[in-house]
């Protein structure tokens, strides 16, 4: 079975589960979807996305992380952390949410191919800085939809129109929770992250530290977040404050790696 079929079989399996999801929150059973054994049939579609990862990144033997192929790593992780901790949260919702972009992102990296092989990819530092870096990215991605979602809640409960996707949710102060506690290890992640390619930068990308844009803007989402959790520790920030911090640092997150790898790629074809 070619990828292209396969990954086209993996968007069917998405937008089914997400359409299914829909009409159980819509019925009002969605925290069925948490608890119940229903949800484990998402694994079926993540072993599926997982494979076409491991086909497309480890092509021929090499290492290829281009554009497409982060964003897809990245959605597969935040798909499979929200599968782990629907086991202790009744985030059914969250899930409805993240399965329509995961269809679409499944079937990107195949209908638009791009080679971007990388170097070095078989020493240990590079490993591990790369998983580190990933599960950092993850987390900051699911700590900005629970940060959208939060500002959603709140706006809608002062209009009494909240939809019944979102009513399944956990209360806010328990959303709140779990953005700080992602956060919190997002945070040290990036830290790690941020340390290692600098010690490191020989021994994981083959050439002496330089401080581009990449790292420029690395760092200021790594000060964005450092903010953000001081302020919570010392001040209590919370609510709208919190949510603003968040998708800010997660932009800057954002512009710092899949935004250079879109310009390099996309836009100056290297």
């Amino acid at each position: 079975m070619s990828n292209l079929l396969l990954s086209l079989l993996t968007f069917v399996a998405y937008g089914v589960l997400a359409a299914y999801f829909w009409r159980a929150h819509v019925r009002g059973d969605g925290d069925l979807l948490s608890r119940g054994a229903i949800g484990h049939l998402v694994l079926i579609p993540l072993a599926m996305h997982g494979y076409l990862l491991i086909q497309d990144i480890f092509s021929g033997g090499g290492f290829d992380l281009g554009v497409l192929h982060a964003l897809s790593l990245i959605v597969w992780l935040t798909l499979l952390v929200y599968w782990v901790a629907r086991f202790f949260y009744p985030i059914g919702g969250l899930q409805t949410l993240v399965l329509p972009v995961a269809a679409v992102v499944v079937v990107l990296p195949e209908l638009f191919h791009s080679d971007h092989l990388l170097t070095n990819t078989g020493l240990f530092a590079f490993k591990a800085h790369f998983t580190v870096a990933m599960l950092a990215y993850s987390l900051f991605t699911i700590a900005m939809l629970h940060a959208v979602l939060i500002s959603q809640v709140e706006k809608r409960l002062h209009n009494a129109t909240l939809p019944r996707v979102l009513r399944s949710l956990p209360p806010l102060m328990t959303m709140e929770t779990l953005l700080f506690r992602m956060i919190g290890i997002g945070f040290v992640l990036l830290t790690l992250t941020l340390a290692s390619g600098v010690v490191f930068s020989e021994e994981i990308f083959g050439k002496a530290w330089q401080f581009d844009h990449k790292v420029l803007f690395g760092f200021i989402s790594w000060g964005v977040f450092a903010v953000l959790l001081w302020g919570h520790r010392f001040y209590g920030w919370r609510g709208r404050v919190a949510v603003h911090w968040t998708v800010g640092g997660f932009v800057l997150l954002l512009l710092a790696y899949l935004g250079n790898k879109f310009v390099l790629e996309v836009l100056l074809h290297r």
